[in-house]
């Protein structure tokens, strides 16, 4: 016999379906989250930090120069004649006043001693007319003689004195020409080589220039900074040229050899011109040093490196830490709780891999040294090895 569903039990049966399918749901969906992928927590960055420094840090500025010797001298034929004689190896060392040509002193000789036989004759005048004013006075004052005769007899005695200067001073030039025609050296240093060949006519109408001398114990430096570095040595108080008592350093100059080797030997400049050639906007500035063993040859050019400051407990940060972008250079520093700031900083000169900082660093304060790209301001980081110790 049929059964037939009264209301009530649709009603319960309806309820126990839709009480399934929420339970199925719920198994659903609780199945769905605990077996859902798990979003990976993102980990702090790990960078590498390092505290500011502060330390003397030396600017340097460096140039082209070019070598010249402390001497040059020309040796120069002061008298004319034939050449003679050469008495010296050419390249080699000469001393001050050692003989180094001879010039032909026949001539030079003979007027030499023609004046030197005139002076005789005229001192011998000169004699006579002294005995002959000291005959004539007693006579004047004993009215035996007249005063023409007097007055005579002192013209006579000083004109002859006069012939007697004169021909002394005649003497003396054509001795001084004799001497010229021994050619010594003026000072001491490497002469090179002769200019004029032996029995060449020189001095006067011929050629006079018989060699150089080169005096290289002690070079010069010649270089050109701009007016710039002008204007930024007198920022820093401190002016080319002149030795400053109150500093405990000077602006030393440091060369490099043609093998790119550094000079041992440091120089100081000593010299600044009072201005600046308006052609090239440069002024020119001039160091010495010392080359005992002349390494240096001057005429060559050279690098130059120049002591320009000392800049007492600058601040210094890493290049390699630095960010450069349009709106000025900034760099990240750590906060006390592992968070990083983005500060823009002045920068000051360089110096090695080194920067100073003028403005918005402190000493102490510690900077992202490496692995800033992937940070922003505010982001928790963690701190890490270098890299050059990580491959250690």
């Amino acid at each position: 016999m049929r059964r037939f569903l009264t209301k009530k039990d649709l009603k319960i049966k309806r309820k126990q379906t839709i009480y399934t399918g929420i339970g199925i749901l719920i198994i659903i969906a609780l199945y769905l989250f605990l077996t859902r992928e798990k979003k990976p927590v993102p980990e702090a960055p790990v960078v590498c930090v390092t505290p500011t420094q502060q330390q003397d840090v030396e600017i340097y500025g460096e140039y082209v120069g070019r070598i010249r010797a402390q001497q040059f001298v020309e040796v120069r034929a002061r008298v004319e004649g034939f050449l003679e004689q050469m008495l010296f190896a050419e390249g080699t060392y000469v001393k001050r006043n050692q003989v180094l040509f001879v010039i032909n002193q026949d001539q030079y000789r003979a007027k030499a001693d023609k004046v030197r036989a005139q002076l005789k004759k005229d001192e011998a005048q000169a004699h006579k007319a002294k005995r002959d004013l000291e005959r004539i006075r007693p006579l004047y004052e004993q009215n035996a003689a007249s005063q023409l005769d007097l007055d005579n007899a002192v013209a006579a005695y000083e004109t002859a004195v006069a012939s007697v200067g004169m021909s002394q001073a005649d003497l003396d030039q054509a001795e001084q020409e004799l001497g010229y025609t021994i050619v010594r050296s003026p000072i001491s240093g490497q002469i090179s080589e002769r200019h004029v060949d032996l029995g060449t006519l020189v001095g006067g109408s011929g050629k006079s220039l018989l060699a150089t001398i080169v005096k290289s114990d002690t070079i010069l430096v010649d270089f050109s900074m701009t007016a710039l570095d002008y204007l930024k040595g007198k920022e820093r108080n401190v002016t080319l040229g002149q030795k400053d008592s109150t500093r405990s350093w000077q602006p030393t100059v440091t060369i490099t050899l043609p093998d790119n080797s550094v000079y041992k030997y440091k120089g100081l400049v000593d010299f600044a011109a009072p201005q600046v050639n308006p052609k090239t906007g440069t002024f020119s500035v001039r160091a010495e040093l010392a080359n005992p063993d002349h390494v240096l040859l001057p005429g060559q050019f050279t690098k130059v490196k120049v002591l320009l400051d000392v800049r007492k407990n600058a601040t210094v940060v890493p290049q390699k830490a630095l960010i450069i972008e349009k709106g000025g250079a900034h760099i990240f520093v750590m906060r006390k709780d592992s968070t990083v700031e983005r500060r823009f900083i002045e920068l000051g000169p360089e110096f090695q891999n080194n920067v100073v900082v003028e403005r918005g660093l402190s000493a102490g304060e510690i900077i992202v040294s490496e692995g800033f790209h992937k940070l922003t301001p505010g982001m928790k980081v963690r701190i890490g090895k270098p890299a050059a110790e990580t491959q250690e």
